[in-house]
Parts: structure tokens; C-alpha cells; sequence
């Protein structure tokens, strides 16, 4: 028999790079969080360590979130110092197309491994759990039993409606109705039946062509308007809505995001630009909770916590309730001499 252990103990060349992670998912969604061998990023700010990794180290992006180490629909956040000196860290978020604003899911893993690590020392019954993000300052709470993560909520950003009840003509699509909304990143909310699918996994490619064909639509016609910070001002995706499977649910979401990346959880903020959405039609409350299934039928819970304003718009402050899991700890390396070091990704 050959013995294994052999390899337990092999070691790389000095030359190659070694990056570890702790991964995890969200009801289902993939975050791969960078521990250690990322380079520091210069900057004073979130969005300025957002910047310098994306004009200096974009190849470590690409590397993890790529095949053959990651695939195309890995997400990942980069670790770094926060704003602020009330937040415990910050945070950078990547996916197959770059660096997002603002990320739910992501919030909800990096709470839950971040408290059951140790890392952030646990009190019962939540443990608070503060960070900076692009799209500003996050406030999580890991609900602990026996030492273990329940569950987790977090206050978002102020989430707001710059368009409701809009229309485009998509290209093969036709006249298609949407909202426009911001949640950490502008969405644009669209009923499924109106492309003639549904928010199962059945029509997973077709969402993904139909998704993407409005989005850039939308880009082409529409500006995004963040009152405060111009670099929140693209579309990060599309989402479609419908019908709930379990009918004690609200509804079904499925988002199209980055380039044809398919949310496998309802999407933090993507929930957080529907509770606006509803908040503005009247057809919900403040502390109404909302449970939004994904298209593999896992849930989060939204509501809106109160109103505010932001610049011009009528706001509302969402809180979002998930879990994550904790699925494994991984050691990259990147040998200089590999041709596909950075990695490669097939669309």
C-alpha cells in the first residue's frame, strides 16, 4: 500500500506562493475568505484598498475565484484594516467580474466563522460583530447556543428605490418592466413570468441569458444615482422574482450578477432593494418580516428596521437573517512556472 503520509509532508519551492482560506457557504452561496499570504494593500480607506487591489493584485482575484482553483460562481473577501475605530475589521468582496460594494451573504459567513473560530470573542445570547464594508459600516449579530452560531442578522446599509414601475425594450426580450433599487449594489427587480420562465433550477441557463441581456440593457439606457458615493453607481445584477415553492414564504428570488454568476441564496442585498421596494409600495411595515427563498429554496428573513433619508431619497435601514456554514480549510499554491497560475475562466 503507498503511503499517503508522504505527501502530507511535501512541501513547495520557496518560489511559489502560498495562500490559505477558510471557506464556507450561505445558504448555499460560496465565500472564500483570504487568512493569510494576500499582499497588504496601501490605502486609507475601504475603497481606496478596493482600488489598489484592483489596479496592483488583480491576479490574485483571478487565481482563487477562477478555475482551476475556485469556478465561476466562487465569491471571495479579502481582509483587511477597517474605517473605522468601532469595527472589528474590513472587508473587500470578489467574484468572477471583480470587486462588489456590498455583499449579504458574505456579511452573514464572515460573522459566523469569524465568532465560531474564536476570532471575535463570543457573548450569549449575540455576539456583535461590526465591519466596514465598500458600501459603508455593517452591524451583524451571531445569535450563540452552547457555543455554537445559530443564526445571524445584520443591519445594511440605507437601501432606496430610484426607480419604480420603469420600462425598456430588451433586444429579444421586448418591453420589459422593472424596478430599480439599491441595497449595497443597484438591482434591477424583475417578475419572472415576464420572460417566460421560473425561478427554479430548471431554468438555470436561461436565467442566466435572460438576466444578463436586462442588465445590460439597463446599463445602456439608465444611470445609477448614489447620492453620496459615485462608485456605487453601477449595476451589479439582476433579479427575478416569483412565486414561492413552501407557501408559507413571501417569494422567490433568483440574481443575476458580475458576469452571469447565478446568487445560490436569496442575496443579502438583493432582499435588502426588495424591502425598499415594498417599503415604497406600501405593502409592508416597518418590523414586517419577509422570507424570500432561493432558487435551491434555502431563506433569509428581511424587514425594515426604520426610515431615513439619503441625499434625496426616502430610505429604509433593512435587516437581513441568515446561517452559514463552515465547509473547510484550504492551502493554495501558485507555482511561478504555471502557465494557468492566474487561472483561466470559460464563458
Amino acid at each position: 500500500m503507498i503511503d499517503l503520509n508522504q505527501i502530507k509532508r511535501y512541501n513547495p519551492s520557496k518560489e511559489w506562493f502560498e495562500i490559505q482560506t477558510i471557506d464556507a457557504h450561505t445558504g448555499g452561496e460560496p465565500l472564500r475568505i483570504i487568512i493569510s499570504g494576500y499582499p497588504e494593500l496601501k490605502g486609507k480607506t475601504i475603497l481606496e484598498k478596493r482600488k489598489n487591489a484592483k489596479d496592483d493584485f488583480d491576479n490574485f482575484r483571478k487565481a482563487l475565484i477562477w478555475e482551476p482553483r475556485g469556478h465561476a460562481d466562487m465569491y471571495g473577501a479579502i481582509i483587511v484594516e477597517p474605517d473605522s475605530v468601532d469595527s472589528h475589521f474590513g472587508v473587500i468582496f470578489i467574484h468572477n467580474d471583480g470587486y462588489s460594494t456590498g455583499c449579504g451573504h458574505a456579511v452573514i459567513a464572515l460573522t459566523k466563522v469569524f465568532v465560531e473560530t474564536g476570532l471575535i470573542p463570543i457573548t450569549v445570547p449575540e455576539t456583535e460583530v461590526r465591519m466596514d464594508v465598500p458600501s459603508g459600516f455593517i452591524r451583524s449579530f451571531a445569535k450563540v447556543k452552547n457555543g455554537k452560531v445559530e443564526s445571524v442578522r445584520f443591519q445594511n446599509v440605507p437601501s432606496f428605490v430610484q426607480k419604480l414601475n420603469a420600462e425598456i425594450n430588451v433586444p429579444r426580450l421586448g418591453k420589459i418592466k422593472y424596478d430599480l433599487a439599491f441595497g449595497g449594489a443597484f438591482y434591477a427587480v424583475v417578475d419572472v413570468d415576464q420572460v417566460g420562465l421560473d425561478c427554479s433550477k430548471k431554468s438555470y441557463n436561461d436565467l442566466i441569458k435572460a438576466g444578463m441581456i436586462i442588465k445590460h440593457a439597463i446599463m445602456e439606457e439608465v444611470e445609477m444615482n448614489h447620492p453620496t458615493e459615485p462608485e456605487m453607481n453601477y449595476l451589479y445584477g439582476t433579479i427575478f422574482t416569483g412565486p414561492p415553492k413552501d407557501a408559507r414564504n413571501h417569494s422567490r428570488n433568483v440574481c443575476i450578477f458580475a458576469e452571469g454568476e447565478v446568487d445560490r441564496c436569496p442575496t443579502g442585498t438583493g432582499v435588502s432593494a426588495r424591502a425598499a421596494i415594498h417599503y415604497a409600495r406600501n405593502e409592508i411595515v416597518n418590523e414586517e418580516t419577509l422570507t424570500i427563498e432561493s432558487i435551491l429554496g434555502s431563506n433569509f428573513h428581511v424587514k425594515v428596521l426604520k426610515t431615513t433619508t439619503l441625499g434625496d431619497y426616502e430610505s429604509v435601514i433593512p435587516e437581513v437573517c441568515g446561517n452559514a456554514f463552515i465547509t473547510g480549510k484550504n492551502t493554495f499554491w501558485i507555482n511561478p512556472e504555471d502557465p494557468l497560475k492566474d487561472g483561466f475562466i470559460l464563458s
